[in-house]
Formats: C-alpha cells, structure tokens, sequence
C-alpha cells in the first residue's frame, strides 16, 4: 500500500532503501534535539520543554512532507533562526521570548496565506534552472564547509591576520571527523548500502571509548524517558499593544526574509541533487512542500519552538537513495520515537554529524555539470550563488548575489526578455534589503 501511495517503485526506488534514507537524515539532524533547547534556553525557555517542542514541530511538519508533498524532505526548528531568535531578538534587542514566539506564528501564517495564493511557488519557479542547479552545489560547499568548521571538530577555525585557517589536526573531535569521511568514503567507493549511517554509528561508538572524550553514555545509564511538559512554553504569546509596533514588525521581516530563500534553496538544491526537478526546471508538488513548512512554523510556535524549515540535511537520505515521502514518514517516525529516547539519540557527537555533513557536500556538487559554462550571463551569477553560501555563511546570501548578478548581467546585455516579473521582484526585493541593511 505504502509503495503505491508514494510511488516508490514507479520511482526506481524500494522500500527498504527509503527506509535507510530516512534513518540517514535524521542521524544527520538529531543533534537539534540537543542544540535547539541549548539556544532558546539561553533566552529563558524552560530547556525540557523546548526539548519536546522541537521533536513535535519535526514530527507534524515532516509528516505533511511526507503524507502530502510525498517528498524525500525533512523539516524541523531551523539553525541560523534559532539563533537569532535567542542572541538577537532576545539578547541585543532585549525582546521576551514571548514577542519572538509571537513574531514566528505570525510569520508562519503569513506563509500559509503566501503558499495559498502561489506567491511562494512563483517565486520558486521564478529562478533561473542555472541558478538552481548551482544552489545545489552552494549547499554542498556550505554544508561541508559547517561541518569542517565546527567548533568540536576544528579542522578549519577563524584565522589570524586571514580570514580562516587550518586548526588542530590532532585533536579528538577533528581526527574522529577524518575518521567518519574515511569509512563513509570506503564504504561508498565499494557499493555499501546505508554507508553514511554506518559511518555516523561507528564514529559515535569510536567517541564512547574512555579518554577520547567527544561523547559518552547517559550519566544516569538511563536510555528511555517520557518527554518533557510543554507546559511552560505552550502558547505563551504578547498582546496587541506589543504586535502593534515597529520592533515586531522589524522581527517579523527578518523572520520572513530569511526563512523565505533558505527554504527556497534547500528545496530546490535537494530536489536538483535528487534529480527530482521536472524538465522545465521545477521542483514537483513544491506548494504542498511550502505548505509543509508553513503548517510546521505556525504549529511550532504554538508549542513554543522557533521558526520551522526544510533541512538541508535531507541531502543526506537523496545520498542514500531517498526519493519518495517515504523516506520524510521514516524521519517523522523517528523523530517520534526520540520523543521517549532523547538521551540516546544526543550522544551522536559533533565529530560524527560534521563527517556526514562533509560527504554530503560532496554528493551535492554533481550538478555542477548541469551548468552552462559557456554563457557568461548564466555562469557568472550561478558561480556567485555557489562561493557566497559558505563565504556569507548563508543560503539565502548565495540566491541574492546570483539573483541580482543574474538580472543585471541580463539587462545590460540587452537580453532582458529572458527575464520574468517575479525575478525582477525578487532582485528589487534584494537591492532594498542590501540599502537599509535588512537583517543585519
């Protein structure tokens, strides 16, 4: 019933190989369930509650990926968002939580009105098939650029007198993350199924040895627990006098800004490496995909979690195979059974994650060779898209440097009528961002 629903064997695909897809993926982004109640700690949530919100955000919005878009996507509270909901709009700003929370549904219905009436679709539609293969590879060198830098692994790290630098080969965290990439590589180069996950599992078990120190066993061995009560965090939005106000407005646009083009790229960049985009470039049943996300966001907020998005970690499960939703209802699945068994699923250390997170960058730089090189207004802005994702530390930077090279290049060529309405909308939406530094 499963395989007809989702059309798995129509798909080139099998049950079995979505199901390690899916347990691939969510290996790969388990660790939200650990930082995400870190960050929004730090902003006064109750830590056990956010814990629970998280996993329940993931589930919901994931299992409309799955049951709806029948997608090979995750979705669960974003990196980069969490943080500015925590540092930004509750540290510098000196917001409550509460005005933050309040800002995230009102986003998330925002994008449900915007999904309803195709503007998100358009504006995904709207990109250039050059620009979109290149996302895919921007995502690929950001992802294995995140990985390699993270700050428990250390094989790159922030330079002096240059911008970055090579760091401490021999520390645990970095040569366990050279470990994983080499089994993970091996295991490939010899046809493994679920080589990735295999890789992840044996880094993580190689980190539980006394003296290397990147992770270790539940301090009171207990591996199975009833989730945390949301209770503190549940619904807890500010009034009108606080929504009526130009700082939420300023929240709220950031929010919306910045959420809008990373789920943009994301979908579009898996899609392309899954090789799921149609002939015309499009990524298939990508208005039930954002309404996925949007269900997800407004939900989330509701239980207390920060903004709700596709993630990019999903390249992982395409790497193994994943083609279908059945791969999005394993991770569902998962991240329910994590509701009951946090503690085992945050012993995955860093070191382990960030070798998964390096191969896949890897996979996702094969569409490189769907552009087109030989035309300078197509190959200029898609190689801007890819180099300012994991310069500017942001997928959203990438698509506005190729959106806007892509236009200019377009008009003062005289080749503007390979241009449409919505890209042009979407470049001035850029150009104003840039002038009164939105989001910065």
């Amino acid at each position: 019933m499963l395989d007809k629903y989702f059309n798995i064997t129509g798909l080139g695909s099998n049950m079995k190989t979505e199901i390690v897809a899916g347990l691939t993926t969510f290996a790969t982004m388990a660790y939200i369930l650990a930082v995400n109640p870190y960050f929004l700690s730090v902003a006064g949530m109750d830590y056990g509650a956010v814990m629970t919100a998280t996993a329940l955000s993931a589930v919901i919005a994931t299992l409309v990926m799955a049951l709806v878009a029948k997608l090979p996507f995750a979705l669960a509270p974003g990196m980069g968002l969490n943080a500015f909901f925590a540092f930004t709009v509750c540290g510098v700003m000196g917001c409550s939580w509460q005005l933050a929370l309040t800002a995230v549904f009102a986003e998330g219905i925002i994008f449900l009105l915007l999904t309803f009436f195709n503007v998100r679709e358009a504006i995904i539609n709207s990109i250039p098939t050059n620009i979109k293969h290149a996302i895919s590879v921007g995502i690929g060198l950001f992802i294995a650029f995140i990985g390699l830098a993270h700050k428990d692994v250390g094989i790159i790290v922030p330079g002096q007198g240059i911008p970055v630098h090579l760091g401490d080969l021999h520390s645990p965290g970095a040569l366990l993350c050279i470990l994983g990439i080499i089994v993970i590589g091996v295991l490939l180069v010899r046809k493994v199924k679920g080589a990735i996950l295999i890789g992840l599992l044996a880094v993580t078990v190689v980190g539980l040895i006394p003296g290397i120190g990147v992770t270790s066993l539940p301090k009171d061995g207990a591996l199975v627990s009833l989730p945390p009560s949301l209770d503190p965090i549940f619904f807890k939005f500010v009034g009108l006098e606080e929504i009526l106000s130009w700082k939420f407005v300023s929240i709220l646009f950031v929010f919306l800004f910045v959420d809008m083009f990373d789920t943009v790229g994301t979908l579009v960049g898996v899609a392309s490496k899954a090789d799921l985009l149609d002939k015309d470039g499009r990524v298939p049943r990508v208005k039930q995909a954002l309404f996925a996300d949007a269900i997800g966001t407004t939900v989330g907020a509701v239980m207390g979690t920060s903004t709700v998005t596709t993630y990019v970690e999903s390249a992982a499960g395409v790497a193994e195979g994943g083609k279908t939703g059945m791969t999005s209802l394993t991770v569902a699945f998962m991240f329910f059974l994590a509701l009951f068994f946090t503690p085992l699923f945050t012993m995955i250390p860093a070191a382990a994650s960030s070798s998964v997170l390096v191969i896949i960058g890897i996979f996702m730089m094969s569409p490189i060779t769907k552009i087109n090189f030989d035309d300078y207004s197509e190959f200029i802005p898609a190689f801007l898209t890819m180099i300012m994702m994991p310069l500017s530390y942001s997928i959203a930077e990438g698509i506005a440097f190729g959106m806007l090279s892509y236009v200019v290049l377009k008009v003062l060529t005289g080749r503007y009528k390979e241009l449409n309405i919505p890209m042009i909308c979407i470049a001035l939406i850029f150009v104003l961002k840039y002038i009164y530094n939105i989001g910065e």
